[in-house]
């Protein structure tokens, strides 16, 4: 009987897999105490971080499972309304608060160069003092320290 080449890859490459695991088998043995229990010690928190894995996409799965059934219109008729109207108040929660923040970031922002404006229409330090980004932080420090 003769293998195919499509059959005799997959021989090889588990008899190639048993001889290296053979070799690290072997090698593992001769190796100092420490560093076979540090060893130990990273296989373990691997298992479990795998098994962390695979437990939390279970769980990922199963919500969204859920949650196309709902989406689908399986369930009650109800169920429907109330999470097209949730997902509709998220996107407008979300809106508004990208909207906020950037009103609020332009107010900071025209705060911060009014600072620097003032202080240096009102200081005796040449323009060029103000470039330098070190005098630029002393300014805003000095600023939140005085009442």
């Amino acid at each position: 009987m003769t293998q195919t080449p499509s059959n005799s890859s997959p021989l090889m490459a588990d008899r190639f897999g048993a001889r290296v695991a053979q070799r690290l088998s072997d090698a593992s043995n001769e190796l100092p105490h420490d560093i076979s229990e540090r060893l130990r010690a990273a296989r373990v928190q691997a298992v479990d971080k795998r098994k962390w894995v695979l437990t939390q996409s279970a769980s990922v799965l199963f919500a969204n499972s859920r949650s196309g059934i709902m989406l689908a219109g399986h369930g009650d008729g109800h169920s429907n309304w109330w999470t097209r109207l949730g997902a509709v108040g998220l996107l407008l929660t979300l809106v508004l608060g990208l909207f906020a923040i950037d009103v609020i970031q332009d107010e900071l922002m025209a705060q911060e160069l009014a600072d620097i404006d003032s202080a240096l229409l009102t200081d005796d330090l040449p323009p060029a003092a103000y470039l330098d980004a070190g005098f630029a932080q002393f300014l805003k420090t000095s600023n939140r320290q005085e009442p």
